[in-house]
C-alpha cells in the first residue's frame, strides 16, 4: 500500500465516480460554523536543522521527571532505570522487530518474551503469564472477561479503590452486555470486605481487588477471597508488581488471574505512555488467556527453539469463537521490563521496594511533626494519601519551587515515594506543605 497523495487527476475522477464536484462536498453533513474556515495556521517548510530546533524548543516547554523532583505515582512511577535497559533495547533486532510470527527468524524476540513470561510467573506465583497487554486497564478488563465467559455469570465486584482509569475501561467493556460491573464504596481507604462479601453469591463471576489499592493502601482480602471461592466465582488481582518484592503473592493470596501495570519495571512515564500490562493466571485458564504465550519446543534434531502458541484471539480462530480482540503486545515495553528484572535481580527488586517503603515511612513521620495528617490510617508501601484543604493550589505551590506533587483527591493529594527521592528532597517536600494551613 502506497501513502503517496493521489495526484489531482485522480481525485477528480474518484469524486466524479460518486457523483462529487470537489472534497468539500465530502463534507456537507457537518455544519459550517464548526468547520474551521480558513487554512491551517502551518508556518513555511524548514530545513533539517531549523526543525530539529523547533521540535527542540517545543519539547522545552514540557515539564520532565529529570528536571523536577517527583512525588506523583497513582499508577506511573519515577523509578530509575538503568542506562543498559535502553542501550539493549536500542539494538536493531528488537527496535524494528514488529511481530514475531515467523519463528525461524525471530528466535530472539522470542525468547525474551519467553523469559518475561517465566519472570511474571515467578513474580505472582501464578502458572502461566501472556506476551503482554495494552496496559493495567485493559489486562484488567480482559481478565474479567476471562472470569465472565470461564463461570458462565456476569456480576464483576469491583471496589471503588481500584485506579478509577481500570475501572472506566472495566465498564466500556461491559457495554458489549457480557458484564455487569457492580462498584462497591471502600471504607476508611481500603475495600469493605462485609459488603463484598454479603453481595458474593452464585451469580458473582468475579471480585476485582487492587494491592495496593489505587489510594496506596495494602488490602487483606483473607475473607473476600474464601467467600467468593465458597460461591465457585473467581478472584481476580490487579498488583502493583513493583510490590510483588517484599508483599505477598497474589498466589498466596489464592488469586485465579493476576493483572498489573509493568511500567515500573524499567519503562519510562513517557507521559503516560506506551506502557504495557501483564496478565497471568492459573494453569487452567491457559487457553483462555487474551493475548499471545511464547512457548518452549525443540525442533526434529532436538535443538531448544521458541513458538508463539495458544492464540485464542480473533486474527486465528473464528472470530465469534475469540475470548479476545486484543490484537497486539507491547513486546518492546516488556522486553524493557524483562532487562530491567535480569539487571537488578530477585534481591535487588526487594531492596528497591523496601528503600521506597523506607522514604515513605520517612516522610509520614515528617508530616505528622508539623501537624500534617495522613487521609486514611492504613498500611502502606511506597504511597499514601494526606489530608490537604487546597491539593490543586498546593500542586501549583509545589511546581513554583520545582516539585511536581501528588494525584489530587477530594480534600486530600496522593504521594509516593520511589528509590529516587532522597531525604532533603522529602523535607522540602514537607516544609512547603507543612507552611499551609491544614485542617
Amino acid at each position: 500500500m502506497r501513502f503517496t497523495p493521489n495526484p489531482k487527476p485522480v481525485v477528480e475522477e474518484m469524486l466524479k465516480s460518486i457523483g462529487l464536484n470537489k472534497i468539500d462536498d465530502l463534507f456537507v453533513d457537518i455544519p459550517n460554523d464548526v468547520k474551521l474556515n480558513r487554512d491551517l495556521n502551518i508556518p513555511d517548510e524548514m530545513s533539517e536543522l531549523e526543525l530539529t530546533n523547533h521540535l527542540k524548543k517545543l519539547a522545552s516547554k514540557n515539564l520532565t521527571t529529570d528536571q523536577h523532583v517527583c512525588f506523583m505515582g497513582a499508577g506511573a512511577y519515577d523509578h530509575y532505570i538503568p542506562p543498559a535497559v535502553d542501550q539493549m533495547l536500542l539494538r536493531s533486532e528488537f527496535y524494528t522487530a514488529y511481530t514475531p510470527y515467523q519463528p525461524e527468524i525471530s528466535q530472539g524476540v522470542l525468547q525474551a518474551i519467553f523469559e518475561y513470561q517465566t519472570m511474571i510467573c515467578n513474580l505472582t506465583g501464578m502458572d502461566v503469564s501472556n506476551a503482554s497487554m495494552y496496559d493495567g486497564g485493559s489486562a484488567l478488563a480482559e481478565a474479567c472477561m476471562v472470569a465472565s465467559d470461564s463461570t458462565r455469570r456476569k456480576k464483576i465486584l469491583v471496589p471503588d479503590s481500584i485506579h478509577p482509569e481500570y475501572l472506566k475501561t472495566i465498564q466500556t467493556y461491559a457495554i458489549s452486555g457480557k458484564m455487569e460491573v457492580v462498584v462497591v464504596p471502600s471504607k476508611d481507604g481500603i475495600t469493605d470486605s462485609e459488603a463484598i462479601i454479603s453481595m458474593t453469591d452464585k451469580s458473582v463471576a468475579c471480585v476485582v481487588i487492587q494491592q495496593p489499592n489505587f489510594l496506596g493502601n495494602i488490602e487483606d482480602i483473607t475473607n473476600i477471597e474464601k467467600a467468593i471461592h465458597e460461591n465457585k466465582g473467581l478472584l481476580v488481582m490487579a498488583v502493583d508488581p513493583f510490590s510483588l518484592g517484599v508483599l505477598k503473592s497474589p498466589r498466596e493470596w489464592g488469586a485465579d488471574i493476576v493483572v498489573g501495570e509493568g511500567q515500573p519495571f524499567g519503562n519510562s512515564l513517557s507521559f503516560g505512555g506506551p506502557h504495557l500490562g501483564f496478565f497471568a493466571a492459573d494453569k487452567k485458564f491457559m487457553r483462555k488467556i487474551p493475548g499471545r504465550i511464547a512457548g518452549q519446543t525443540q525442533d526434529p534434531e532436538g535443538n531448544r527453539g521458541f513458538v508463539l502458541t495458544l492464540q485464542a484471539r480473533e486474527q486465528h480462530i473464528r472470530r465469534e469463537k475469540a475470548g479476545s480482540n486484543i490484537c497486539s503486545n507491547q513486546a518492546l515495553n516488556a522486553l524493557a521490563a524483562n532487562i530491567y528484572l535480569s539487571l537488578i535481580g530477585k534481591e535487588g527488586l526487594k531492596q528497591l521496594a523496601l528503600r521506597s517503603h523506607q522514604l515513605a515511612i520517612y516522610a509520614k513521620e515528617q508530616f505528622e511533626k508539623v501537624g500534617i495528617k495522613l487521609k486514611y490510617n492504613q498500611p502502606f508501601l511506597r504511597e499514601f494519601a494526606i489530608s490537604v484543604n487546597s491539593p490543586t493550589e498546593l500542586n501549583k505551590k509545589l511546581l513554583a519551587s520545582g516539585i511536581i506533587g501528588g494525584y489530587e483527591l477530594d480534600g486530600g493529594m496522593l504521594l509516593a515515594f520511589t528509590e529516587k527521592r532522597t531525604k532533603e528532597e522529602i523535607d522540602k517536600l514537607v516544609s512547603l506543605i507543612g507552611g499551609e494551613n491544614h485542617g
